[in-house]
């Protein structure tokens, strides 16, 4: 077997209004809401969003609220990126970092959702 990339996480959310506000409205993901599931989509990935701790099964045996720490890359300047989401009137937690990615460095912003998963926001040098 070769893994070959991820197709989706999961996260469970205490309030799908706030996250569905994070994600589509801050972040700029597209929201789907097919048979009665939330996720939100970017490029070829998505998060599903739970909206109860095991919604659906098999589940993560361990759900906790706030517990992911994910990375997105972005495209585009990271000065831009950070400034957009100021602008917006978002609270950044850390950044602009230097960081190693998956492919090489990156630089990174940090925030966290409304249920405190923290979200680092990297562009490739």
């Amino acid at each position: 077997m070769k893994v070959d990339r991820f197709d989706h996480i999961v996260i469970t959310t205490e309030d799908l209004e706030k996250c569905l506000y994070f994600y589509v409205d801050i972040l700029e993901m597209e929201l789907d809401n097919s048979n009665d599931r939330y996720a939100v989509k970017f490029g070829n990935q998505k998060i599903n969003i739970h909206r109860e701790k095991a919604e659906f099964l098999p589940a993560a045996q361990n759900v906790t609220y706030g517990s992911q720490d994910i990375c997105l890359i972005a495209e585009g300047n990271i000065q831009d990126i950070k400034a957009e989401i100021e602008e917006k009137g978002y609270p950044i937690e850390l950044g602009i970092v230097d960081r190693t990615g998956a492919c090489g460095p990156i630089e990174s912003i940090y925030l966290r959702d409304p249920d405190g998963n923290l979200v680092e926001i990297s562009v490739y040098k």
